[in-house]
């Protein structure tokens, strides 16, 4: 059995599309998203359309949440006007169908594995879609958040950095980003976007996993033509993210 676990896609199908050839050609039995799906990029209903034709399993990310409600829940986070203005103008590519439909993503989705084996997939963590796992989060707090759960894997998103940590027997995997993905450790004044996306597979045969970690490059070029003709909200905000690697 194969899974490919997708996550933080952010509305960037072009990213989304490379990603999806690349696991066309790979013999996947099943794939899960792991939320942030829609909102920040310039494609958000081509995204959203994506993933209503595969049918797969959806976490409810943060970012999903807060485009439906508007509401930031996260000590973490503080919402800036421009990132209100690129929500409303999200909202406004969506219909009340796609709204609905996101309302639907699930807070934990289980997966099973062999040799009745589970994959438990969040976003944050399976308690909140806020919290954060980094590779620097002490085994202390991985255990408060992951704790208590009879699972052989864990899966999350939210912090766009591909990592695997041991937890007892079981393990945690998070796949990376889909549509932002970046080295967390850079400096703000150097920051920018990788120009590939992050996926992962899982390979469950009998009482072995198997985790592999993939980077797909996309065409950079092409999508920051598709953001400046888009008419998102301050465009500038995600040019600045690809133009060095353009």
């Amino acid at each position: 059995m194969r899974i490919a676990i997708i996550s933080d896609i952010h509305g960037n199908c072009l990213a989304f599309d490379a990603v999806l050839e690349d696991i066309s050609r790979r013999s996947i039995d099943q794939i899960v998203c792991l939320g942030d799906a829609i909102q920040g990029g310039s494609q958000p209903a081509e995204t959203l359309q994506r993933l209503r034709e595969l049918a797969c399993p959806m976490v409810m990310g943060n970012a999903d949440a807060w485009l439906l409600t508007g509401e930031e829940t996260s000590p973490h986070e503080q919402v800036s006007s421009q990132q209100m203005a690129v929500r409303e103008w999200s909202l406004a590519q969506l219909s009340e169908d796609d709204r609905v439909f996101i309302g639907q993503f699930a807070p934990t989705v289980e997966i099973a594995l062999e040799a009745d084996k589970k994959l438990l997939c969040f976003h944050g963590s399976p308690r909140s879609f806020d919290d954060l796992i980094l590779p620097n989060t002490s085994e202390e707090v991985l255990q408060t958040l992951l704790g208590g759960f009879e699972v052989a894997l864990f899966s999350g998103g939210h912090t766009h950095t591909q990592q695997l940590r041991r937890l007892g027997d079981a393990w945690y995997v998070n796949p990376g980003s889909v549509g932002l993905a970046y080295n967390w450790t850079l400096p703000a004044d150097t920051f920018h976007a990788d120009p590939w996306a992050d996926y992962a597979i899982v390979t469950s045969e009998g009482g072995r996993n198997n985790i592999e970690f993939l980077h797909v490059p996309f065409d950079v070029r092409s999508l920051i033509e598709l953001i400046k003709a888009s008419g998102r909200p301050y465009p500038e905000t995600s040019l600045t993210l690809y133009q060095a690697k353009a």
